[in-house]
């Protein structure tokens, strides 16, 4: 049984750099146009076996071309897709992303993933792993298994929440290592310090908290100790598109190995730096090797 086993979004990202975002009826020419695989878990899936970690997705692949291509992708990246979870024809994550060349930013329209069940397969990875993470469609589908939450004492597996998109229904109760960004704490807990909203999701429930702040880098509260900025680096961006599915896959594996918190959100922040220099968010993602060598040459 896998490690780490990442429960979510999974998608086929059609992608367009063009020279800035287009207005009402203008017609731009792409720079240029690639489809990749993209999904807040499945990418966070993908740094974290490109790291070395012993990883499994489980998520909503439909059966047809893409889903096929997507599976093989994934199985390529040595990540177990043995759960996922099949769903008809046309029915899966796909998403058309433009990249604004003059400022790295892109935008994204994504067509809905429909919510699914874990199979018996998926439900045996979940209830084996180390860790279990958790985006905002993985969470209600697994939310049950794990009984989030609900146990007495710590459950097991632990749990990884990203919290980059809304969910629907989530506490960070019994969460070990919550990972909201920074906007998100403020639509949650109001417009307060930093370390105030670090605190109120430990008052919550959470563990170690990870609060995101793209290119600023991020903010934690660990269990132990009082809140640490960490910042990001400097890089020459192409798309930020991933990196912030890439710094929870990397942030994961990182305190699954054991790393102090500070050390494993400066681990995450490389991963996430040198993802930025490709158009998708999975080609640029590091190794381990090439990681830490950026990171030893860092300031």
């Amino acid at each position: 049984m896998s490690r780490l086993v990442f429960v979510g979004s999974v998608n086929d990202d059609a992608i367009a750099v063009v020279p800035h975002l287009p207005g009402p009826d203008q017609r731009l020419l792409a720079e240029a146009l690639v489809h990749a695989g993209g999904g807040n878990s499945a990418t966070a899936a993908v740094a974290a076996a490109r790291l070395g970690g012993d990883v499994a997705f489980v998520g909503p692949i439909a059966e047809d071309p893409t889903g096929e291509r997507i599976v093989a992708d994934l199985t390529r990246e040595g990540v177990d897709v043995s759960g996922v979870v099949p769903v008809p024809a046309g029915a899966g994550g796909a998403s058309v992303v433009l990249v604004d060349r003059s400022s790295g930013t892109r935008a994204i329209c994504t067509r809905p993933l429909p919510a699914f069940e874990l199979g018996p397969r998926a439900r045996k990875l979940v209830a084996d792993a180390a860790w279990v993470h958790l985006d905002h469609l993985g969470w209600p589908a697994a939310r049950d298994v794990l009984a989030v939450g609900s146990r007495i004492g710590p459950p097991a597996p632990r749990i990884s929440v990203d919290e980059g998109n809304p969910i629907p229904g989530f506490h960070p109760r019994g969460v070990h290592l919550y990972g909201p960004t920074l906007d998100r704490l403020r639509l949650t807990y109001g417009d307060q310090p930093v370390v105030a909203l670090l605190e109120r999701a430990r008052a919550d429930g959470a563990g170690l908290v990870v609060a995101t702040a793209g290119g600023d880098g991020a903010h934690l509260l660990p269990t132990t100790g009082g809140p640490v900025h960490v910042p990001g680096f400097a890089v020459d961006v192409v798309s930020t598109l991933g990196a912030g599915d890439v710094f929870h896959g990397a942030l994961l594996l990182a305190v699954d190995r054991g790393l102090d918190p500070a050390d494993a959100v400066r681990y995450a922040n490389g991963a996430a730096a040198l993802a930025c220099r490709a158009i998708d968010g999975r080609s640029g993602i590091p190794t381990h090797d090439e990681l830490t060598r950026f990171l030893t040459s860092a300031p």
